[in-house]
Order: structure tokens, then C-alpha cells, then sequence
């Protein structure tokens, strides 16, 4: 075998595509090596999100930045993968002749084969939804030794078809990974120095792998011996069943923090947005986790200026957020996503939705610097990932997803230790070892 090739991955947006890059550099594993510089590679692979307004402009940016460098090395492939790739696909490569290949979120998998055929001159396009798992022909993942804290996919694609969202059309329908072939990769992870690991889906609680749902298979990830730390992202408020919130109150490996996006406060605006749930049924939600697990910091997500949204819709939002008091969450103005149905709406005027977007991102502000503050004079249990930038510092994160920073020049990478809070700073709280 000859000398390997170097693979550049440049990664947007969400935790599954952070999880995707890694299973595509580990399919490409025994022809290339990873490097950190475009400049360097023989293969470069744009793994695009769809979420945020203007992404196929901002990938149609990104290749056009890299045509100078594909004219100084003309053997330099590049390949365009994930969401992007899976709406645009055969634009993309109409558009953009410096591209070799696009595949799609679910046909990864076929990576080799494509980087093959692009190696002896053609160009190569997959964005079928095809009907083998993608994990079934993944390669075993390698036995390096990695970070303590990993994503691990166990869900993909959605069923809610939320008139805002393109992931129906980019991921495709509902998919659960088998319990076994998760716990399996969870205990690999584990061998190789995990110490925490996220569970991924697009609607991840409707997760249905195992008999129990998600909460069986959270009860059954807790048993791996080394595993310290479980957590889930993203939910759906209409599937969060009784037998997953009691697990936030019996499952001592299951963090105290929940991503419950809600978008609106307003019933109106749901409906309008095909949420099929109401406020009132989301703070029931909030209020019965809560029952099994005071401490739970909340986080969610929302969208503001979503056509036809009043005065009094956008105000219902704001008492929705005063009502669960979030410790982290996530606000943006809409958006139109072409194909969606939201995207033929009357638009709300942009200023105005700007001036929204800002006054209620300072109230999740106030809210979620309140929340860290008091955190100080509290223990908590930090989980600490790597040095900090001052000598002798480390840094981690506490079971709340807070950052956290000690003095502690003798803890080893992958610990989990109690710290008592001292301080509070933007972003991230100081600590002292107990």
C-alpha cells in the first residue's frame, strides 16, 4: 500500500454532523490521514447544515475561496457533504465544476467507493435515501484513544414536518439504530477513554431502538462499567413519555440537563408551525421533569418573527420564557427555507423581528446569568476535558453543561471531581478542588 492520503473535513453546524465527520474520516480511514490545513490535503470534504438562513450561499462561498487553491494543486479533490449536499446536490455540481463528489447525510457510507471513482477522473453524486443502514457498512471505529466526552448518533431524521424545518427533506423519515449495535459502539468509546456520551437524533426521544424507547436505552447504556456520564439532544416536547422523565429521577448517570426546544409561546404561532402541542402542554412537560428532578437546568429553543407572529404572540413567548426560566437556550429570527411551507407566508418586517430577537435574547441572557451565579457556593461534579489557558489550570464541565475552570495541575484528562464554586465569570464559573 502506498503512502496515505491527507483528508481536510471542515465541519458546520449541529452535534450529528460533528459525529457524521468522524465516521466519514474513520470510512476513508485506510486510504487517508486527517490534517487540520486545507492546504495540505489530497481530499477536502465540506460537511454542510441547512438549519441557518443562507447556507447554500455560504457553501457556494466557502468552494469559491477554494477554486485558487484546487488551480495551484489540480489533483486536490473536493466533496461536498450532509444536508446542503442532500437538498442541492445536482446544483451543486451544475454550479460549482471545482466540486468532485456530493453525497448525502445517508449515504456516507459509499465514501470509498465515490473517493475512488473521482480518483480516476469522474465526478460522483449520491443523495438517495438508501434502504441499507449506513451503520451496518461503517467500519469498526479505530481503538485510538479519543476525548472524554463523544456524540454518539442513535436517531436520524423526523417525522413532525415543522412548517419551518427542512430536516424531512435533508435527513428523511424517522430511524432508529438498533439498541445492541449502540451499546456496542457506547462500550467502544468507553475502551478508548470516554468518560460522557451525548445521544444524537434529530427528534431523539422518539427514539425506538429498544423496547423501552430512549429510556431503556439510557437504563441500558448506564450499566457499562466506566461510563460515567449520559446525556440526550434534540427533543421534542410531544415524546417525552413517563417512562423518560422518571429516568431524569432514577438514573444516577443521566445529567440533570434537558435541550426541550419549544420555539413559540404563543398557540397561535404553534399551530402555525405545526408543533402539534401547545404552551400549555410544554410547561407540563417542564413541570413534571422538575417533579422528578428539581435541579434541572432547562434549554431550549426559539424562533422569532415567524410569519404572521403579533404583538401578542411575541409577548405570549416572553411569558412562556418568564414561566420555565431557561438556564441556556437559543433564539434567531426566521428564516425562510425554500420548500418548506412557512417560506410562502407573509414575511414579518425584518426590523421588527430584529427588535424582538433582541428583546428577548436579553431576557434569556439575565435569566441564564442568574441561573450560573448561583451556582457559586454550590459542589458540583466536573468532568475535566483539558488544560485551561492559564499554568496549571484545567478546565471541564460541570454535570449543568457549565464550563468550568480549577487550579488542579495534577488532574488527569477524563477525571470527574467535586469542585465547589468560587466565582462566576462570563461564560463559565471558577472552582476549587474539594
Amino acid at each position: 500500500m502506498g503512502e496515505a492520503k491527507k483528508l481536510f473535513i471542515k465541519t458546520y453546524g449541529c452535534q450529528m454532523n460533528v459525529y457524521d465527520s468522524e465516521r466519514m474520516a474513520e470510512a476513508l480511514g485506510e486510504t487517508h490521514v486527517a490534517t487540520d490545513r486545507a492546504e495540505d490535503a489530497d481530499l477536502i470534504l465540506l460537511n454542510t447544515c441547512h438549519i441557518r438562513e443562507k447556507a447554500a450561499e455560504k457553501v457556494y462561498s466557502e468552494l469559491g475561496r477554494m477554486k485558487p487553491l484546487k488551480d495551484a494543486r489540480p489533483g486536490v479533490k473536493i466533496g461536498v457533504t450532509g444536508c446542503v449536499a442532500q437538498a442541492e446536490g445536482a446544483e451543486i455540481m451544475r454550479r460549482a465544476p471545482v466540486v468532485d463528489l456530493v453525497v448525502g447525510p445517508q449515504s456516507y457510507h459509499r465514501l470509498p467507493a465515490m473517493e475512488q471513482a473521482v480518483a480516476r477522473g469522474e465526478r460522483a453524486l449520491d443523495t438517495e435515501f438508501p434502504e441499507e443502514d449506513k451503520f451496518a457498512h461503517l467500519k469498526a471505529r479505530p481503538k485510538a484513544a479519543r476525548a472524554p466526552s463523544a456524540f454518539l448518533t442513535v436517531q436520524e431524521g423526523c417525522d413532525k414536518f415543522c412548517a419551518f424545518c427542512v430536516v424531512p427533506y435533508t435527513r428523511g423519515a424517522e430511524v432508529s439504530r438498533g439498541a445492541e449495535k449502540v451499546i456496542a459502539e457506547a462500550r467502544g468509546l468507553v475502551e478508548r477513554g470516554v468518560r460522557e456520551i451525548t445521544l444524537l437524533g434529530q427528534n431523539v426521544n422518539a427514539y425506538h431502538g429498544h423496547a423501552g424507547g430512549l429510556a431503556g436505552l439510557i437504563h441500558g447504556l448506564a450499566d457499562i462499567d466506566g461510563l460515567a456520564r449520559i446525556r440526550y439532544t434534540t427533543s421534542h416536547p410531544n415524546d417525552m413519555d413517563d417512562a423518560l422523565i422518571a429516568a431524569h429521577g432514577t438514573c444516577d448517570k443521566l445529567m440533570p440537563y434537558l435541550h426541550l426546544p419549544v420555539q413559540s409561546g404563543s398557540d397561535r404561532v404553534l399551530k402555525a408551525m405545526n408543533r402539534k402541542h401547545t404552551a400549555e402542554q410544554y410547561l407540563a412537560v417542564i413541570e413534571r421533569i422538575r417533579a422528578v428532578r428539581p435541579d434541572i437546568l432547562i434549554s431550549g429553543d426559539f424562533i422569532v418573527g415567524f410569519p404572521g407572529e403579533t404583538d401578542a404572540d411575541f409577548a405570549a413567548t416572553m411569558a412562556l420564557v418568564e414561566a420555565v426560566n431557561y438556564g441556556q437556550c437559543y433564539s434567531f429570527k426566521y428564516s425562510t427555507r425554500p420548500g418548506t411551507p412557512a417560506a410562502e407566508r407573509p414575511q414579518v418586517d425584518d426590523a421588527l423581528a430584529s427588535e424582538r430577537l433582541q428583546t428577548l435574547q436579553a431576557l434569556l441572557t439575565r435569566q441564564q446569568s442568574a441561573i450560573q451565579n448561583a451556582m457559586v457556593g454550590r459542589e458540583v461534579r466536573v468532568l475535566f476535558e483539558k488544560p485551561g489557558r492559564l499554568p496549571g489550570q484545567m478546565g471541564g464541565k460541570s454535570e449543568y453543561l457549565h464550563a468550568v475552570h480549577v487550579h488542579a495541575p495534577h488532574i488527569a484528562v477524563g477525571t470527574v471531581a467535586r469542585v465547589r464554586i468560587v466565582e462566576s465569570v462570563r461564560n463559565s464559573l471558577g472552582g476549587v478542588l474539594v
